[in-house]
């Protein structure tokens, strides 16, 4: 009888090829994590007590000094000890005194209260002295844990630079490269088990979590494809209505889809593509300008705008949210729309136009388009009872984020779980659908591990010590030129970044710090590095996750696309900078 080994395995049992990291990625990524690990704490002394005082919260120099004052109450029973003994030394007389007894008298007096001056004069010496050598060694004490903390802090950061460049370089999946640096640091002793996975626990990451489950809803019902052919039916009958029909589409759409992926991949890139398809315009085969390419750029940069418009639209703006948090920088829902809505409105429409006069398609009038909307709608039939919850479901969640104030300060969490415990109540959704939204899960993974890591780099103080150190090179230029530069360096470092996430984890919470060290509002700076966090991700066509999805199609060559962003990135800058900047200075975050 013979025995086939099967499809996937060895013929003695084991697996057919390697599964594990890629060899190289990983092996690159452990050498940097080790040079830097060792390397750091050798390299690098420990910075001067103003500029890193190490964790605020455990060096406490007074420590000592509470197991000895419980001597202070015998200070107290010295003094009486005074009037006891006079009594004793001068008894009454029964008759005058004479001059030697007197003599006698004030001596003995002048002698007890000599010893009694000793004996305070040497229990306020030892006392003085035990303080002493009490603040002494709390102090002593406070600066070995202040070098402890900063060795913890390299440890920490290189291995949170080795976490990042695992994650660019793709040695594992996002999500299991996020796990063996959540397995180094308790490993290595950087920090505690409690704390490697205190991630785990945080809301503003359950808060995306939740999200991505919600925006499945959108997905099963088919309502994100009859939002985006209604709009379809009433802007399409110009191909530039038709990048506004895109457009509307994902803003709808945005402040409960946390993946721009999702939205830009899974449910404007379909609809975008059937489009271009429908009026002959392909990949590969010459024809990709007459309609396709124009579609496709204009449904990417879009994206990265609306990812910036809400809190909710993309999975890095928590994070960034968080991040600023730590720094007691508060944003909210509702902050966060409304200093969002004028610049990104704005963008929304005149982003399309200038992508049209750059990109100009060969087909600019589509009256069929608006038909085959209909026909589509027509094929979705009535709005179903699933769509209607959906729907309510939606509303409902902007009511909660939007009035979360009013509403006794309603944690934006627990509003995103009220929605999902509706939708799972109604049968909308159901746990067989929670349990393969893998791309949730992927996210809770890695989100925790980077969120743990951020959290600790400031809590150890390494944060605030990069603040200060490069708060005093831009010092005394003013705030506005430091920010501008300090923003722009930020948003065109991400040429270096495939990832939102990656960026925001490694250079969000330093380079706002340094803003605020400088001069700059705090809520102003957290909010424009929170945009930037979006719209950066528009110049290259691995910027963010819809990038490789959209750029994938082949409508776009990648000249065309890098020339694209990069123009599109001077505008948005100059639209959220410069009008948007009047529009905070109205708000008054200046």
């Amino acid at each position: 009888m013979s025995h086939e080994p099967v499809s996937g395995t060895a013929p003695g049992g084991g697996l057919s090829g390697w599964q594990g990291a890629k060899p190289i990625p990983a092996l690159a990524t452990l050498v940097l994590g080790l040079i830097l690990y060792f390397g750091l704490p050798q390299m690098v002394s420990v910075p001067d007590a103003k500029l890193f005082t190490g964790q605020p919260a455990v060096p406490k120099p007074a420590a000592a000094a509470p197991a000895k004052p419980a001597a202070k109450p015998a200070a107290p029973t010295a003094t009486p000890a005074a009037p006891a003994a006079a009594p004793v030394a001068a008894p009454a007389p029964a008759k005058p005194m004479t001059k030697a007894q007197l003599e006698a008298k004030a001596k003995a007096e002048a002698d007890a209260k000599a010893k009694v001056e000793a004996e305070a004069r040497a229990k306020a010496e030892g006392e003085a002295k035990v303080k002493a050598e009490a603040d002494a060694k709390a102090k002593a004490d406070a600066e070995v844990k202040r070098k402890a903390d900063w060795v913890r802090g390299l440890h920490l950061f290189a291995i949170f630079v080795s976490t990042i460049v695992g994650i660019i370089v793709k040695a594992l999946p996002m999500g299991a490269v996020a796990m063996v640096g959540i397995a180094i640091t308790a490993l290595s002793g950087t920090l505690g088990i409690a704390d490697s996975i205190s991630g785990f626990s945080d809301v503003t990451i359950w808060l995306i979590v939740l999200a991505f489950f919600i925006s499945r809803g959108f997905i099963k019902t088919g309502l994100g494809a009859r939002i985006a052919y209604n709009f379809m039916a009433l802007l399409g009958k110009r191909t530039l209505g038709l990048s506004y029909g895109l457009a509307a589409t994902d803003l709808v759409l945005a402040p409960a889809i946390p993946s721009n992926t999702a939205r830009g991949g899974g449910i404007v890139m379909p609809v975008m593509a059937s489009l271009a398809r429908a009026y002959g315009s392909n990949p590969g085969d010459g024809s990709a300008r007459k309609m396709g390419s124009f579609l496709t750029l204009t449904a990417y940069q879009v994206n990265c705008i609306t990812s910036a418009m809400f809190l909710t639209a993309m999975a890095a703006n928590p994070l960034a949210q968080k991040l600023a948090g730590d720094l007691k920088v508060n944003i909210t829902w509702v902050g966060w729309a409304l200093a969002a809505v004028v610049p990104g409105v704005v963008a929304l429409l005149l982003i399309p136009f200038i992508i049209y006069r750059l990109h100009r398609p060969e087909i600019t009038e589509t009256p069929e388009a608006v038909e085959m909307a209909k026909g589509h709608l027509r094929d979705l039939g009535p709005v179903k009872r699933q769509e209607w919850m959906m729907l309510g479901v939606f509303v409902l969640l902007l009511v909660l984020w939007i009035f979360a104030k009013q509403l006794g300060d309603l944690n934006a969490t627990t509003s995103a779980l009220t929605g999902l415990a509706v939708l799972l109540i109604s049968g909308v959704l159901t746990w067989d659908d929670i349990k393969a939204e893998t791309g949730a899960w992927d996210t809770l993974v890695w989100f925790a591990a980077l969120v743990m890591m951020a959290s600790f780099l400031n809590k150890l103080g390494m944060v605030p010590w990069f603040s200060k150190s490069m708060g005093g090179m831009v010092a005394g230029k003013g705030w506005i030129a430091a920010f501008l530069v300090l923003a722009l360096v930020y948003f065109y470092s991400h040429y270096f970044f495939a990832s939102n996430t990656a960026h925001v984890a490694s250079m969000y919470a330093a380079f706002l710090g340094v803003s605020i060290v400088a001069g700059a509002p705090p809520v102003l700076a957290a909010l424009v590095l929170a945009f930037f966090s979006n719209l950066f991700a528009g110049m290259t066509h691995y910027g963010t996750g819809p990038a490789p999805v959209l750029f994938g199609t082949g409508y776009v060559e990648l000249g065309t696309w890098w020339r694209t962003g990069l123009i599109v990135s001077v505008v948005n800058i100059v639209i959220w900078v410069g009008l948007g900047g009047l529009w905070w200075k109205v708000l008054g975050l200046w």
